[in-house]
This record gives C-alpha cells, structure tokens and sequence, in this order.
C-alpha cells in the first residue's frame, strides 16, 4: 500500500483545511485508514481513524465535534476535514493504513510522506 498525503497549508485560527490520503495497492480496500500528527516536541499522536468499511470512525478528544475523517469503503482517498482549527493544531499531519484500528501508532503498517499544517493565531 502507497499512501500519498496532501492539503496542508498556513491557516488563520478558527479557519477549515481538508487533507487528502490517496491510497493505492492491491490490499488497500481492507486496511484500516487513519490520521495522525505530530510537532517536534511531542510523539505521535492519533487524530482520527476510520476502519476499512467506512462504518466505524475513531476521534481524539482534542479534535471531536471539529474533525471529520471521511471516505474509505475501497474507495482510494480518504479525507480529513478540519474545522476551527486552533494554533495548538499545528503539526505534520501523517495518514497511515493498518490491519488493526487502533489509536497509537505503532500498529499501523503503512505510512504516507506527512503533509505540514500550520495554524496562526
């Protein structure tokens, strides 16, 4: 599985980006799909996951009700719709594709090229 990210960019606090995880591969229409982050001084953390047939998804605490993760069911894109982001929010955003939904990073198989996503205040 080849995963490609995109979508990040400069935004003003409170504004709204859309990332992209385009996938391929044979395999990818069972795997697992999911968003993660991370900033030079911390590790990475999950973000939101959504599981292979597009029915279960996965939030941290930090992003519910401003975060969407969508798309999967074998489709090859997965998107992350951020809404009111927050300076805090600032990090390379990671999409990663895994045989197990879980929300640490260590499981997931497969990991795109980061995309950054800076948030002023």
């Amino acid at each position: 599985v080849q995963l490609q990210a995109s979508g990040g960019g400069l935004v003003q606090a409170g504004g709204s980006l859309r990332l992209s995880c385009e996938a391929s591969g044979r395999t990818f229409s069972r795997y697992n799909m999911g968003w993660f982050r991370q900033t030079p001084e911390k590790e990475r953390e999950f973000v939101a996951a959504v599981d292979w047939s597009g029915g279960s998804t996965l939030y941290a605490d930090s992003v519910k009700g401003r975060f969407t993760i969508s798309g999967h069911n074998a489709k090859s894109t997965v998107y992350l719709q951020m809404n009111s982001l927050k300076p805090e929010d600032t990090a390379v955003y990671y999409c990663a594709a895994g045989s197990l939904l879980r929300t640490t990073a260590t499981p997931w198989d497969y990991w795109g090229q980061g995309t950054q996503v800076t948030v002023s205040s």
